[in-house]
């Protein structure tokens, strides 16, 4: 048998890592593991950490376009929608007009432009 692969973190392209490091840091309670000027980790010792990564040239992608794609985004459970969602405001985030979903999620620009989702469930 062949042991599956345990996924160990996730990161985002972007113009400034730092930025989007403290952005994520402030909406999730993620503290920083690892920072250089070309990339920084978050980590909350759940064993699946967040990296940011300087892309010369960075495009953010288009929500709800696909001109440049969005290729894949976060999803973060919240006990209340209202509050992350405002508190991800504050901290730098937009909120599209299209809002798929009926409500049960809501999608939100991160500052670096990347679509991550609220959702209660």
């Amino acid at each position: 048998m062949v042991p599956g692969a345990v996924l160990r973190g996730v990161i985002l392209d972007c113009a400034d890592p730092q930025v989007l490091a403290g952005f994520y840091g402030a909406l999730t309670g993620m503290r920083e593991l690892f920072s250089t000027d070309e990339f920084v980790a978050l980590t909350d010792d759940s064993g699946c950490d967040l990296g940011f990564q300087r892309v010369d040239g960075y495009r953010a992608p288009q929500w709800p376009g696909q001109d440049v794609p969005q290729q894949f985004h976060l999803d973060f459970r919240a006990d209340d929608l209202d509050a992350m969602e405002e508190l991800a405001l504050e901290l730098g985030a937009a909120k599209p007009a299209h809002q798929p979903g009926d409500g049960r999620w809501r999608v939100l620009l991160d500052p670096a432009g990347h679509p991550f989702c609220l959702t209660s469930s």
